[in-house]
């Protein structure tokens, strides 16, 4: 399940960044770069349970 969640927090920042810059209020660019930031950090720390098809292959 930790694999998917690289590609889910993916999806998630380009969803906030998609609607929070669309939206007109003070502050919100700091505020939803700022998520979007968090959630491309997350999205790299989880990329360590992606399984590597080198080390999986057995000769």
């Amino acid at each position: 399940m930790k694999r998917y969640l690289t590609a889910f927090f993916l999806g998630i920042s380009a969803i906030i960044l998609i609607i929070g810059l669309r939206i007109d209020v003070q502050w919100n660019g700091i505020v939803s770069w700022g998520l979007s930031f968090i959630c491309l950090l997350f999205a790299a720390y989880f990329t360590k349970y992606i399984p590597d098809e080198k080390k999986s292959r057995k000769p």
